[in-house]
């Protein structure tokens, strides 16, 4: 057993995140179709031990995730 199937990552809104990576996909599209050239959006976390801490990683990733987001569409605007 490898140590992340002992302890695998725990993501609170897993049902979304496919929709998650999926618009992150088309917004780097449509920033390089513009013709900026933009930073990687924050990656996401490789740990959560799933006890709903405050300050959470993945509280951490959406507040950086909304950052990138809000930087990027000002590019675009």
């Amino acid at each position: 057993m490898t140590s992340n199937e002992e302890h695998p990552i725990i993501d609170p809104n897993q049902a979304q995140r496919a929709s998650v990576r999926r618009g992150i996909a088309q917004f780097q599209e449509r920033l390089q179709a513009a013709g900026h050239d933009f930073r990687e959006p924050p990656p996401e976390p490789t740990s959560c031990c799933g006890r709903g801490c405050n300050g959470c990683v993945w509280e951490s990733y959406d507040a950086a995730l909304m950052f990138w987001y809000e930087d990027a569409g000002a590019l675009l605007a």
